[in-house]
């Protein structure tokens, strides 16, 4: 990015940018599905999963009237988002209910902004939500994890051409799509192995009376049709 004042970079940011290649695209899909699949890989890049995944809860919190207390992120990349009000009603089923379909919604957000040609404004629109997801970090390695995060992006954004820049974003995109599938067989996996009535699932199964697996069952659903829909519409 060559813009110098401001105003320069909005209108740079808000500009269109040519998409890649095709194999660019495929490549990217390949590269964030081993992101995905391999353990290493996915132990760091699950830090990406949790900051989606409560940053779902924390806007769904204030949008449904809650008081947001804060956001800490865990090195085990578990967190933990903390609203006051209401301990039941719509308001707190919508809050605990948004975290693990998030990741993927994101995904789907970035797609179209992939499809009308914005790369520049997808990649300084995720900097801009970090930045405003870090004033409610409320531990140590949060913050380092957010602030990394957005470094990341904010470097390729303005220090690489607009090829490494489109398949950074298409790449990005893709492993959200993929991301918000794994962890809700790791939920369920985990529900199996030590089950809790912290988790999202059981949490909702008492506000709700639904059971916590029909509960894994939507957010799977919800994924796995995110996915299925934004594949088809990245490799068109």
């Amino acid at each position: 990015m060559e813009a110098t004042t401001l105003a320069e970079v909005w209108q740079d940011v808000f500009l269109t940018q040519s998409p890649p290649p095709q194999w660019v695209v495929i490549a990217s899909a390949a590269v964030a599905l081993a992101a995905v699949l391999v353990r290493g890989p996915w132990r760091i890049a699950r830090n990406v999963v949790t900051i989606a995944h409560e940053g779902g809860h924390a806007l769904v919190a204030l949008l449904s009237g809650r008081q947001l207390t804060g956001i800490r992120l865990h090195s085990d990349t578990s967190g933990v988002t903390v609203s006051r009000g209401r301990p039941e009603g719509i308001g707190m089923v919508l809050t605990v209910a948004a975290g693990y379909v998030t990741p993927s919604l994101v995904g789907l957000g970035g797609l179209l902004l992939l499809l009308a040609d914005r790369i520049t404004a997808l990649l300084w629109i995720s900097i801009l939500l970090l930045a405003a997801m870090l004033l409610l970090i409320r531990n140590v390695y949060g913050v380092i994890s957010v602030v990394a995060t957005g470094a990341l992006v904010f470097l390729i954004s303005w220090f690489t051409p607009e090829e490494v820049q489109g398949a950074f974003a298409y790449l990005f995109t893709w492993f959200l799509l993929f991301a918000g599938v794994r962890p809700v067989f790791e939920l369920q996996a985990q529900r199996r192995r030590q089950p809790s009535p912290h988790s999202d699932a059981d949490q909702l199964a008492r506000l709700t009376g639904l059971p916590g697996t029909a509960w894994v069952m939507v957010f799977g659903l919800v994924n796995v049709a995110v996915l299925a829909f934004g594949g088809w519409l990245l490799l068109l």
